[in-house]
């Protein structure tokens, strides 16, 4: 794949950035104490998994569009699971005046 600048873009760019963003997401998840925070980092793992998708997909088949089509189906459901994860988020905030991880045990009564 060659741009208008003359930059020759290879499959292992494309994959470096996509691995730096899921390393991003799973340090997010990993290290977050806000609900809202570690939503956020699984939406930089998602947008990794697109990356990917999207890359292998312009340099093994250019011709076919199975990877944008699989991209697409991401999307919809990252704009599904925000929903739902916003809708969760708002409840347990009702519930308990706190979206701090360490604060919140919906098991305890």
């Amino acid at each position: 794949m060659q741009w208008q600048l003359g930059i020759d873009l290879k499959l292992i760019h494309f994959l470096v950035v996509a691995g730096v963003l899921f390393c991003i997401g799973i340090f997010g998840v990993l290290s977050r104490r806000h609900l809202v925070q570690i939503l956020m980092s699984i939406e930089l793992i998602l947008n990794a998994v697109l990356i990917n998708l999207i890359a292998f997909s312009s340099f093994t088949t250019p011709e076919e569009i199975t990877g944008q089509m699989f991209a697409v189906f991401v999307i919809v459901v990252a704009a599904a699971e925000v929903g739902v994860g916003l809708a969760i988020i708002l409840s347990v905030y009702r519930r308990k005046k706190s979206v701090d991880i360490d604060n919140i045990n919906i098991l305890k009564w």
